[in-house]
C-alpha cells in the first residue's frame, strides 16, 4: 500500500483540478492520503476534502508561517476541532526561523499549544522545523517531559543532532521529494540513519516535486519516485520499503482503519 502522509489538497494550486489530481493519485496506486491543515481558519476547507473522500483524512493545526494569525490559539480550540470525524493529527505546526513570517515568540507559543493538544487527544503532532534546531529540540523535550505524545518530523531536512533528540522521544520521520535532489546528500545521510520502523512517505504537494518532476507542481501521483529514493538510500527492495512505510504509517496514525489488503 502506498500512502501519502502529507498533501495540501486545499492549496490554491489545486483549485482548478483538485478532482483530477485525486484521480491521478489513485491511478498511481496511492491508496490513502492525509491532507494537512496550514491554519485553523482553513480547517473547514481541509476537513471538507477529507469528508468527501473515503481514502483521505485530515489534520488540524497552524503552520509557523501562519502563527501570527491567532497568537492566542489554545489547545482547547485544537482539541474541539480534532474531535471531528476523520481528523487524525495535530498540525502542521512548529518553528521556521528561515522565513520568520511570524515572530519567533509567537511561533513557540502556538507550537506549545499544539503539543498540549497532541498530548490531550492522543493524536500525533505533525512538526515543521527549519533552521530552529536548538529551540525545537528544547521545546520538544520540555513538552514531552510534561506528558508524552507521538510526533512526526515532517519532511525532515534539519540536522543530525535534532534528529537524534527527536528519535530519543520516539519520533517518526517522513521522507519527501527532497531525498531525490542532487544537492541533498546531507539529507540522504540522515535518512540512512533514521529508525527503520518509524519512516513514512510524503509528497508535501504542491511543493517539492521529486526528480524527475522537479520544477513542476507536485502531486500525490509522484510518490513512487520518493519510494524508490528511500529504497535506494536504505538498501531495501521496493516491496520492503512499501511494507515498512505502511506499517510505520498505521503505527503513527492509529485512528485510521487499516484496510485488509493481502500482500503478494
Amino acid at each position: 500500500m502506498l500512502i501519502d502522509s502529507h498533501v495540501n489538497l486545499h492549496a490554491p494550486q489545486f483549485a482548478d483540478d483538485q478532482a483530477e489530481v485525486i484521480a491521478r493519485a489513485r491511478a498511481a496506486g496511492i491508496e490513502l492520503m492525509v491532507t494537512i491543515c496550514d491554519k485553523v481558519s482553513s480547517f473547514e476547507a481541509v476537513h471538507a476534502i477529507a469528508m468527501a473522500h473515503d481514502d483521505i483524512f485530515a489534520t488540524v493545526g497552524t503552520h509557523p508561517h501562519e502563527a501570527k494569525e491567532n497568537p492566542s490559539l489554545s489547545a482547547d480550540t485544537l482539541c474541539d476541532l480534532a474531535a471531528r470525524p476523520k481528523v487524525v493529527g495535530i498540525g502542521e505546526c512548529g518553528l521556521d526561523f528561515h522565513y520568520d513570517l511570524s515572530p519567533r515568540d509567537v511561533q513557540a507559543q502556538v507550537f506549545r499549544a499544539h503539543a498540549e493538544a497532541a498530548r490531550r487527544t492522543g493524536l500525533p503532532l505533525v512538526v515543521h522545523t527549519r533552521e530552529a534546531d536548538d529551540v525545537m529540540g528544547q521545546i520538544l523535550e520540555e513538552e514531552y517531559a510534561r506528558g508524552p505524545f507521538r510526533l512526526l518530523m515532517h519532511c525532515y531536512t534539519s540536522g543530525a543532532d535534532l534528529a537524534r533528540r527527536a528519535a530519543a522521544l520516539g519520533a517518526w520521520f517522513s521522507v519527501s521529494g527532497i531525498a531525490t535532489f542532487k544537492a541533498a546528500g546531507d539529507v540522504r545521510a540522515i535518512i540512512a540513519d533514521m529508525p527503520a520502523e518509524r519512516i513514512i512517505l510524503e509528497t508535501d504537494c504542491p511543493y517539492l516535486a521529486p526528480v524527475p518532476m522537479r520544477g513542476r507542481r507536485n502531486e500525490p501521483a509522484f510518490l513512487p519516485h520518493i519510494l524508490a529514493a528511500l529504497a535506494q538510500i536504505r538498501g531495501w527492495s521496493l516491496a520492503e520499503t512499501e511494507a515498512r512505510t505502511e506499517d510505520a504509517f498505521f503505527a503513527l496514525f492509529d485512528r485510521i482503519p487499516r484496510p485488509a489488503v493481502a500482500r503478494s
